[in-house]
């Protein structure tokens, strides 16, 4: 997911302790009040943990779990650790609701583009390598079974891609580590990606500013107060090519391997899992501007949905946050 959001009021958290450091090609943060742990063992701790996350979901580490499973050419079942079955059956639900938007096989075409882990050129590529490759993605070409935790690819050229969702999946467990550990305040943060708990500090809850869907952006569309959440956001406005004179984003429409075109700049959901929120904002973002904030209200989900008028933006919003203006 890119980064949108940027806290709006740090002064809210000046008495917690905060950490920082790096994971999954990205950057993460926390801000504990009263933590239980001295600042060093907590870090090592959470290091600790996000690099198991990383050792068994990453694309970018040729030894990961998910690695494997996309390396081998074998169409039988094959054991899954709990984490990586739990994440890629959230996928599957998702993908389901969303008719595909959402799909966690579009590594292919997102690699194809220049957007993946391999290195090569940012240019639109050739039309027949995009249908060879759009070949490869479908959702359903990965079944899943319980007891014991399994998959199988039904083509063995199948490429999974967690990149929409594992970050939401990182931030709640690290956000349920705290909490086992006895801490009640405190807000995780991943490349954007955000749970928070308990208040700052006085009561007050927890502040996040949703930037405007520019570059570099540090103007704030307007300011969420968090409680017991999680919030998510995908945008397409970060991360892009230029190619005579086109622009190309790094967000893909599985239906058609192309990156999306239409007026929906970016989404940010609100849900009690940042793993279904991380997954969520992706699939909406792809749906666009009209399919997007009608499958929100089908789902009952709370999102922000900002939306190019011309020069500026337009903001509309479906559940908890329907009716409100911008501050």
């Amino acid at each position: 997911m890119l980064l949108l959001l940027a806290a709006a009021s740090l002064d809210a958290a000046a008495a917690a302790l905060r950490l920082a450091g790096e994971t999954m090609g990205t950057r993460y943060s926390l801000s504990v009040r009263n933590p239980t742990l001295p600042a060093a063992e907590l870090q090592a701790e959470i290091d600790a943990l996000l690099e198991d996350i990383n050792d068994a979901m990453s694309t970018w580490r040729p030894t990961s779990e998910l690695s494997r499973l996309n390396q081998t050419a074998d169409t039988a079942w094959i054991a899954l650790s709990p984490a990586l079955h739990e994440v890629l059956t959230a996928a599957a639900t998702v993908s389901a609701q969303t008719a595909g938007a959402f799909d966690a096989t579009v590594g292919p075409v997102v690699n194809l583009w220049g957007f993946g882990p391999q290195t090569r050129v940012p240019v639109p590529p050739p039309a027949d390598a995009l249908t060879a490759a759009r070949a490869r993605v479908g959702f359903r070409q990965l079944q899943l079974a319980d007891a014991p935790p399994r998959a199988r690819k039904t083509r063995p050229d199948l490429y999974v891609d967690l990149s929409a969702i594992a970050k939401g999946y990182a931030v709640d467990r690290v956000a349920g580590w705290l909490a086992d550990r006895g801490h009640r305040d405190f807000m995780v943060e991943i490349g954007g990606e955000i749970v928070s708990r308990g208040h700052a500090e006085a009561g007050r809850p927890w502040q996040i500013g949703v930037a405007w869907p520019t570059p570099d952006s540090t103007d704030v569309e307007r300011v969420l107060s968090l409680g017991d959440t999680a919030l998510a956001t995908s945008g397409d406005y970060q991360r892009y090519f230029e190619f005579e004179g086109k622009r190309y984003a790094h967000e893909i429409d599985p239906a058609t391997g192309r990156p999306i075109e239409h007026a929906l700049a970016a989404v940010t959901v609100l849900h009690a899992s940042c793993m279904y929120a991380d997954a969520y904002a992706t699939g909406l973002l792809v749906l666009g501007p009209t399919r997007g904030p009608a499958l929100a209200r089908e789902l009952g989900l709370t999102a922000l949905f900002l939306i190019r008028d011309g020069t500026s933006f337009r903001a509309v919003t479906t559940g908890e946050l329907a009716g409100e203006e911008a501050d």
